[in-house]
């Protein structure tokens, strides 16, 4: 389909005008129904903390930095070894912190979809809840009971006692 389809002169647009000028205004306690849904709708985003199911793995995220070397040795052995092992970071910090950029770049980009995943599921639920509860309240509007309409006497019978 080409853009020129797409385009249309028929209804023209002054009938469409004068189509939607006619369309009568709402009842005012709809209009105000659907503003309250669109303002709750278009609420600002609260500013929070991480969500509490990614805040352990947010400070796992950077892998180049471990622990402090600790040994379950005695003696004069788990000492030297701790020593040992805290001489071969400090020396090869550097080439362990370039080797583990792009795992600690991708594991900041994980989170950060995970967190922006979660914002939207928080949100979706917050949306579909306000739409359960307008269409409860049409629904619970719809099963309220209604006066029987008066009966009317059928043309051409009289009534007793007339």
């Amino acid at each position: 389909m080409r853009p020129e389809e797409l385009l249309s002169t028929s209804p023209s647009p002054e009938r469409l005008a004068e189509q939607a000028r006619e369309v009568p205004e709402p009842p005012a306690d709809k209009l105000e129904a659907m503003r309250e849904l669109l303002a709750a709708s278009q609420r600002a985003q609260a500013e929070t903390e991480w969500p509490p199911l990614l805040q352990i793995p947010r400070t796992k995220k950077d892998s180049r930095y471990a622990e402090p070397p600790t040994s379950h040795r005695t003696g004069v052995v788990g000492p030297a070894l701790v020593t040992a092992k805290r001489a071969f970071r400090l020396v090869f910090q550097p080439f362990i912190n370039e080797m583990l950029r792009k795992q600690v770049e991708f594991n900041e980009a994980i989170l950060d979809s995970l967190a922006l995943i979660y914002e939207q599921q928080r949100e979706e639920t917050r949306a579909q809840s306000a739409w359960r509860r307008e269409v409860m309240a049409r629904l619970n509007a719809l099963e309220k009971p209604t006066e029987p309409p008066a009966p009317t006497p059928a043309p051409g019978r009289k009534r007793r006692g007339a």
